[in-house]
């Protein structure tokens, strides 16, 4: 049996939660600990704990609903403006060569959280998909989540510096 190390996964193994993360998140007050990269009045941006890829984020509304159609104009526009704001920090800091974006709504979708609606931004670069998904079922992630963190925040920073 091949062996992949992971020991980030113990926190959620030993403790996957209950709740709303997204709600939990919001209200630390330590950012850096739940991995909140972005705050807006509307909405947030958070990494993902769980990656499918390095610089896996998710833009959600600050206000706790389920589905698409119940965000106001205020929050779709709020969303979208941190997930623009997310993807040029990640251009000039991770420099991915594409992106997936999506939202799975409902459980049958895929949706993790199905009471707080989220869209996920994953980050591409050609070759990241390689053997290991499909000869071991295995998805390597291969920077820490802290210093990936860092470098989304350095990106936003320059962003808002109007450097990039």
């Amino acid at each position: 049996m091949d062996k992949l190390w992971a020991p980030w996964r113990v926190e959620y193994i030993r403790n996957p939660g209950t709740g709303c993360f997204f709600c939990e998140g919001l209200r630390s007050r330590d950012d850096r600990k739940v991995y909140i990269v972005e705050r807006g009045m509307k909405s947030f941006t958070i990494m993902n704990r769980f990656p499918y890829n390095n610089g896996h984020v998710m833009i959600a509304p600050v206000r706790h609903v389920g589905q698409i159609m119940d965000l106001d104009d205020e929050e779709i526009i709020a969303v979208h403006h941190l997930m623009t704001r997310v993807i040029r920090a990640l251009d000039y800091s991770m420099k991915p060569q594409g992106y997936n974006i999506g939202v799975n709504q409902g459980r049958v979708s895929g949706a993790g959280v199905v009471d707080h609606v989220h869209f996920h931004v994953v980050p591409r670069w050609q070759g990241d998909t390689n053997f290991m998904p499909i000869v071991s079922e295995t998805k390597v992630i291969s920077e820490a989540l802290m210093k990936t963190y860092e470098k989304i925040k350095e990106g936003l920073d320059r962003l808002d510096n109007l450097e990039i």
